[in-house]
């Protein structure tokens, strides 16, 4: 039965209709904000999968173009594979969900959101944040939820709830928050250098209003909310754990775990399972569930060493960070090269540097941005982590991890007036053992100085995690973790920023929220992390941009035209702008204000092109000197070409200070000369004279 709700947001009517569309999902809401129309649907397999020892879980978020009144491009005219916004939205739905959902759970369960109608003052991907949770409460799917998403701008130092486009263009914060009834799930943040204490107001302000959402929730749920499905538990019987330690004891266990060297723990483990494996192969249930047991008892050991005995697997202290070393020039011919390593965490990236044109283009559902000078990408190959595997392109966790970067890094870029270059920074994972994303922020950081970008600080970042115990005050907050704490523990939370603010924010969590202590403890503490990275580490390799771009980095100078004059430059059909662009090797890029951005490698072509364009741009004035060829011979003198497209005639009575009968005794096609301009003839020509050159 079809049923409607609705409510006021941030001065804007949420409606979420049930029932009237997709009635074979297990949950569907059809939810509008303003005229933004997103479809959300949870449904579930009958049957687990087998084979798996996770949960199957997948998010879509589909950006259908007709939602802004387009036809994709290309000759297909079909939506092809998802965008990276829609990647980054899928990501940020799944990680306060997945939480949510039985650990024990193995059917497949697929979140889909169809983003049908797109108002630009109404985020889609915040939309669909909620229709999600609404889709997923109201379904038979077991979740514990409700959970609600809310945005927060920040305006002329003024908190702005879901922000509107133009208040986006303006906010020097971009804060994404989910909540449970009771606690923070999820916090996503790019923001400019904003303090610690006001990134926490912001996100309790968050908080508070997801509480009226999923109060609004809540009502939906009483009226339109199915009971929970039952489903198969895969969870692992006790009496395997206990089978386990008369094997392997839990001292012996902490001894295998308990090592800084990430291959030595593996071949331990591997060890403990073939004798495992060998006690148990009798009992083929127990087998069949091996793999679950002893990450269980692996998990279980860590979480006990860590939480009761504050002993850490790799022997640090809580607060301490792993071994740390930066690098800059590792690679010779690139434009600029930084590695930053952290204990068996190793990222080399490289920038390169490019003229504007070579900006990034987007279509997508976002009107306000179609290009960025600034694109961030990280790779994270097999060998990184000593396995083999196929490369098959960049996967969502790659795609995440370098927006991640990207977005740290934006706050203290130069503006295109300063820097007229496009930039590509690419982050290679050379080792990784946890936070590989926060150490290529501060490799991308080494990177761009060491290219001559003048970023105005520094940015470094760091990551914090959690073991959490039987009670909201029972639980220890870790600095710096590595892969073990991050895979056994229950929160990865990720804050990079310079030292006078946050600039980007990522929480990843495996439990059911985070108190606000918890939540200030590990911000207070990045904030430590991150002071001594920058001043102890990274500066004293390099504490600023080099003054100017490396010996192989494209050279850019700018010049301004008379917008009239385009044309003069472009020439009929591109004849004169190619021609310049052919003798001298350069890239000339033109705006529609007159605005000229010359690139190249060689100073002495680069500045010829520049000169060209100048002279082409000219009015020409009686005493001017240019150097040209000669380009057609008459009777009565020769025509010079002093820049492409623009010629001017040599009179034979002016060619030589003697007097000559014919041209050609003088000049011959392809000469170069120098000429002084003597002003226009009565055809309104350029006139020209080689024997006044002074």
């Amino acid at each position: 039965m079809y049923k409607s709700f609705s409510m006021e947001l941030a001065g804007r009517t949420l409606t979420v209709d049930v029932g009237r569309v997709a009635a074979q999902a297990n949950g569907a809401a059809f939810v509008h904000y303003g005229d933004t129309v997103v479809l959300s649907t949870a449904t579930a397999s009958d049957k687990p999968r087998e084979g798996i020892d996770f949960f199957p879980l997948s998010v879509e978020y589909e950006e259908k173009l007709y939602a802004v009144g387009k036809i994709p491009g290309g000759f297909n005219k079909r939506e092809g594979k998802a965008s990276e916004n829609a990647i980054l939205t899928s990501r940020v739905i799944d990680r306060p969900m997945r939480p949510l959902f039985p650990k024990d759970y193995r059917n497949d369960v697929t979140l889909n959101n169809l983003v049908m109608s797109v108002d630009p003052d109404c985020s889609p991907e915040l939309t669909a944040m909620l229709g999600s949770a609404i889709a997923t409460a109201i379904s038979d799917i077991p979740f514990d939820g409700p959970t609600s998403t809310t945005q927060v701008g920040l305006v002329d130092g003024e908190f702005v709830i879901n922000p509107t486009t133009e208040q986006k263009n303006k906010s020097d914060l971009a804060l994404t928050v989910a909540s449970t009834k009771e606690k923070v799930i999820m916090i996503e943040a790019g923001a400019n250098e904003v303090p610690e204490d006001k990134m926490i107001e912001a996100i309790y302000l968050a908080h508070d209003v997801n509480q009226e959402v999923i109060a609004f929730q809540e009502k939906i749920v009483a009226e339109c909310g199915k009971e929970k499905h039952a489903y198969e538990s895969f969870a692992v019987p006790e009496e395997l754990f206990e089978a386990m330690k008369e094997v392997v004891s839990p001292e012996e266990m902490e001894r295998a775990v308990f090592t800084d060297v990430k291959q030595v723990r593996e071949e331990n483990i591997k060890a403990i399972k073939e004798r495992l494996e060998e006690a148990f192969a009798e009992n083929e249930d127990y087998l069949a569930k091996l793999d679950e047991a002893l990450y269980q008892y692996q998990k279980k050991t860590v979480r006990k060493m860590i939480l009761k005995d504050h002993k850490r697997p790799d022997g640090r202290a809580i607060d301490q960070i792993r071994p740390l070393a930066a690098e800059i020039d590792i690679l010779p011919r690139v434009h600029g090269s930084g590695m930053f390593t952290r204990g068996q965490t190793q990222i080399l990236t490289v920038t390169t540097l490019a003229p504007l044109s070579e900006a990034q283009r987007i279509d997508g559902l976002d009107e306000t941005e179609t290009s960025k000078r600034y694109m961030h990408h990280y790779n994270f190959p097999s060998y990184s982590v000593g396995e083999t595997k196929p490369s098959r392109g960049p996967g969502r966790r790659e795609i995440g991890h370098g927006a991640l970067a990207e977005k740290a890094l934006v706050p203290v870029l130069p503006t295109e007036e300063e820097f007229p270059y496009a930039i590509r920074t690419v982050s290679e994972t050379m080792e990784s053992n946890g936070s590989t994303s926060q150490a290529s922020i501060c490799a991308s950081t080494l990177s761009l100085m060491a290219a001559g970008v003048p970023i105005t600080k520094p940015v470094a970042g760091i990551s914090t995690g959690l073991v959490t115990g039987d009670s909201d005050d029972d639980y220890l907050v870790l600095t710096d973790i590595q892969g073990l704490e991050d895979f056994f523990g229950d929160m990865d939370f990720k804050v990079a920023g310079t030292h006078d603010g946050i600039t980007a924010i990522q929480m990843d969590i495996k439990i059911h929220g985070l108190t606000r202590e918890i939540v200030e403890e590990a911000i207070r503490r990045t904030k430590e992390a991150r002071t001594y990275i920058l001043n102890d580490i990274m500066i004293p390799v390099i504490d600023k941009a080099r003054p100017e771009v490396g010996k192989y980095a494209p050279k850019i100078v700018q010049i301004k035209i008379d917008p009239a004059k385009i044309g003069d430059v472009v020439g009929q059909r591109g004849k004169t702008i190619n021609a310049i662009i052919e003798e001298t090797g350069v890239k000339i890029d033109i705006t529609d204000e007159g605005a000229v951005s010359v690139c190249g490698t060689d100073l002495d072509m680069l500045n010829k092109a520049v000169k060209l364009i100048e002279i082409i741009t000219t009015d020409f004035e009686e005493g001017q000197v240019f150097t040209g060829k000669v380009i057609s011979i008459k009777e009565f003198g020769a025509f010079v070409e002093f820049a492409p497209g623009k010629e001017g005639m040599v009179h034979i009575s002016k060619i030589s200070k003697e007097r000559i009968k014919n041209v050609e005794d003088v000049l011959t096609l392809g000469d170069t000369v120098k000429v002084v301009c003597l002003g226009k003839d009565k055809m309104g020509r350029v006139s020209f004279s080689m024997k006044d050159v002074k």
